[in-house]
């Protein structure tokens, strides 16, 4: 195989060749996310067949699993830019010690994540699971403390190789874990080969497993493939320094903290919009599943702009990184506007595969117009928040974040549920999706500015 090619990038490009090199890059970032996801839903297709119990505690713990592993996660994606910038910049000697250090901070993430994990009494009392659930919920969480380590160095490399342009290798190795993990959950869930059932801990176990899978796919794949052999990735380990460790830090702690406002804003949505009823509930998770399937699509193409953004910036290249948001932004919001109006055309056949029951349908039906409109702004505050990323610009982006997910949607949104003028007696789960609304558009107009003076900035390109 030859070396890996640095691409011209002081040459000029035209807008069809930057769309080109996005879905290039972001299909098989979708399809990966798209496979993992796949893996949530088995997960409840089948505990929801052993157990009803079993069901709850898979849907609290995964719940509380996902809240931690992307938090640590986002933390990790700094290795993206800071391989970006150094790929664009040419500086082929900074990359593997770059991947490195990421390791060595995936390692020491792995420590408080599996605290967390191990011992998670304090949050299932905050959320009051009752006592049954939470005693197999503990068992799944603790399951899954096995493999958190593996699965925070896998997405290291995960950042690591989408940096660098490769995300197909990603695709692959996502069908390889979703594959292994359907028969060996439903095998360590329900018994067989000799095995007994073990019911949600089953799920645990086969997610720890599948993620020491993952890693040693993606470490085969940088140790064997040619293209990595310049980079000298695994030549001359270094120890864990601590000024690039704090840098990643720096970078990489808005990054994660980010993340878990968005994941978590949605967590307490659902958690506050329990006193609705069970009908209220359900309708409200048909929509917020249709909404995380949607954005999977400009969560895809928003990497692929912070990795091209990244690279021009690290390159000096302005000019083309302003092209990679210009056209990424209009591609994103086409694609997602096409989407909602499809949503829109056919949500009534769409509602009906979620659910059976017509009051769950009548509430998720009234919800449908709130996501069409919520998705157009959440692409556009998605897209600049990656490409600021790209330029290595967290803080601000965190702070936003909190405002915008935190302040209005999920605090707006529990006034305008519960306490709005005419909502006292009647409190509907629509306020807060009128909330998330509000807080997209708000958010998509500070991040629009703040990407703008960031891209007039002259430093804009620099490392």
């Amino acid at each position: 195989m030859s070396a890996p090619v640095l691409l011209p990038l002081s040459a000029p490009e035209s807008s069809l060749t930057i769309a080109r090199r996005l879905f290039h890059h972001a299909w098989p970032v979708l399809v990966a996310q798209l496979l993992s996801m796949s893996m949530l839903i088995a997960d409840t297709l089948i505990t929801g067949r052993y157990g009803t119990l079993d069901l709850a505690a898979v849907a609290v713990g995964s719940g509380v699993y996902i809240s931690i592993v992307m938090l640590l996660v986002g933390v990790l994606q700094a290795v993206a830019p800071t391989v970006a910038h150094h790929f664009g910049a040419r500086r082929i000697d900074a990359i593997g010690p770059a991947l490195q250090q990421g390791f060595w901070l995936a390692l020491m993430l792995a420590l408080p994540g599996i605290a967390l994990l191990s011992f998670p009494n304090f949050l299932l009392e905050l959320s009051s699971v009752p006592v049954d659930v939470a005693g197999k919920t503990r068992d799944y969480l603790l399951a899954t403390a096995f493999g958190l380590p593996a699965v925070l160095l896998y997405r290291t490399f995960y950042a690591f190789n989408n940096a660098l342009g490769r995300p197909r290798a990603l695709m692959m190795i996502s069908f390889i874990v979703t594959a292994t993990h359907v028969p060996l959950a439903w095998t360590l869930v329900h018994g067989g080969f000799g095995l007994p059932p073990l019911g949600v801990v089953g799920c645990g176990i086969s997610t720890a497993v599948v993620n020491w899978i993952a890693f040693a796919c993606g470490a085969g794949y940088l140790a064997r493939n040619r293209d990595y052999h310049p980079y000298r990735l695994f030549a001359h380990w270094q120890p864990p320094r601590r000024a690039d460790l704090l840098a990643l830090l720096k970078l990489g702690i808005p990054m994660g903290l980010s993340t878990f406002i968005e994941v978590s804003s949605f967590t307490l949505i659902a958690l506050f919009a329990a006193r609705l009823g069970a009908e209220a509930v359900a309708g409200h998770r048909v929509v917020a599943n249709l909404a995380a399937l949607i954005y999977m699509l400009p969560l895809a193409i928003s990497i692929a702009i912070l990795v091209l953004v990244g690279q021009a910036a690290g390159a000096r290249e302005p000019a083309r990184a302003r092209a990679t948001v210009r056209v990424g932004m209009g591609l994103t919001v086409a694609l997602v506007a096409l989407i909602g109006v499809l949503l829109w055309v056919g949500r009534e056949p769409v509602v009906a595969l979620f659910s059976a029951d017509p009051a769950v349908r009548a509430v998720a039906l009234g919800l449908v117009f709130y996501i069409c409109i919520y998705q157009i702004f959440d692409a556009v505050q998605t897209v600049a928040a990656h490409a600021l990323r790209g330029y290595k610009v967290t803080f601000m982006p965190m702070l936003l974040h909190a405002l915008c997910f935190w302040g209005i949607a999920l605090a707006g949104g529990y006034w305008l549920a519960f306490h709005a003028p005419g909502r006292e007696q009647s409190p509907t789960v629509a306020g807060f999706w009128e909330a998330s609304v509000v807080a997209t558009i708000l958010a998509s107009v500070l991040f629009g500015w703040l990407l703008r003076v960031v891209m007039r900035r002259p430093q804009a390109a620099r490392t």
